[in-house]
């Protein structure tokens, strides 16, 4: 497995579980509640999904300085101007 893949997958899997939990506890029904109907489970599916797919190929680009304008956007230029 890449390098890319696993660091998607890691950050991906943080994202989801921590989404869910956040949502879960902000919710007006209580904890054991929401665990025991099955759109608890299938929101943490899609979850850990979004976030191994679109949360961790965003980050993996961040990552990579050189070819990504995403991570030099905030950078200050280093040219001195005139």
């Amino acid at each position: 497995m890449s390098e890319r893949w696993k660091y998607q997958i890691k950050i991906g899997l943080f994202w989801g579980v921590f989404i869910t939990v956040f949502m879960t506890l902000f919710n007006d029904k209580t904890f054991s509640e929401q665990i025991e109907n099955n759109k608890f489970y299938w929101r943490f599916l899609i979850n850990i999904i979004a976030g191994i797919v679109i949360v961790g190929y965003f980050f993996w680009k961040g990552k990579d300085e050189k070819n990504n304008s995403w991570s030099t956007f905030f950078k200050k230029n280093s040219r001195k101007r005139e």
